[in-house]
């Protein structure tokens, strides 16, 4: 029972905190409007400019805090908020999307190794999920017959591949992140004095990628301790 709540209690608990932390710290910011009045698309756009790239579309998306870049496709997408706001945080999220494309142009080797291992997540995901959801009880009905067995490896295997993208994705969030902070200020987006509400969303939203990556590890080790026998229910 420790163990469970260590593993997978614990965790769940960090992953809650993190999102509370990040919402908070975007509704804050977002309600403090910079002194220039850029937008959050004029913010990705300079920030892309100063870095020589023309070939980067910017859109418009639904939904909250849904800003990503796809660097499949070029194309940065700002949620509503951020990509008409003029607030601290939007301009913080849209330098930070922007640091993405930067990282693309110059050839950021963790960027690089993450989309590698896009098509191998896709495939592990939905297998993680099965096996947490199912996996787990399917394998005791089983006990330690050859099904239960390779169910839980199969859990194992998926957990490790999403581990292994999650821990390339914080460098890359952390890199993004520390681009953006120093283009805003550099290019005269927002003065220096202004920077605390930038950094104070943009670490909150680091904090969510260090939180899935204690958890799926916690789960991994939770079912390695099932299939080598360490955990006990009795």
């Amino acid at each position: 029972m420790m163990l469970w709540i260590a593993l997978i209690i614990v965790p769940l608990l960090f992953g809650l905190y993190a999102q509370m932390r990040v919402s908070s710290a975007y509704g804050k910011n977002t309600q403090i409007p910079s002194r220039g009045g850029i937008t959050g698309r004029e913010a990705a756009a300079a920030v892309m400019e100063s870095a020589g790239i023309h070939d980067v579309e910017i859109v418009e998306v639904e939904g909250r805090l849904s800003d990503h870049y796809d660097p499949v496709h070029k194309r940065l997408a700002l949620s509503q908020p951020n990509y008409r706001g003029t607030s601290l945080a939007a301009l913080g999220v849209s330098a930070h999307e922007a640091g993405h494309a930067i990282q693309q142009k110059v050839g950021y080797a963790m960027m690089n190794f993450r989309q590698v291992l896009v098509p191998a997540v896709q495939i592990a995901a939905p297998v993680a999920w099965g096996v947490l959801s199912f996996g787990i009880l399917l394998a005791s009905l089983l006990g330690a017959k050859a099904l239960g067995i390779m169910v839980l490896q199969l859990g194992v295997i998926a957990l490790t591949v999403i581990a292994l993208f999650q821990l390339v994705t914080l460098p890359v969030e952390f890199d993004a992140s520390r681009r953006a902070k120093v283009q805003l200020v550099n290019l005269g987006i927002l003065d220096s004095d202004e920077m605390p509400g930038v950094n104070e969303t943009l670490d909150a939203a680091a904090l969510t990628y260090v939180a899935a990556f204690v958890s799926t590890v916690g789960n991994l080790l939770y079912l390695l301790l099932i299939l080598t026998g360490g955990r006990r229910d009795d």
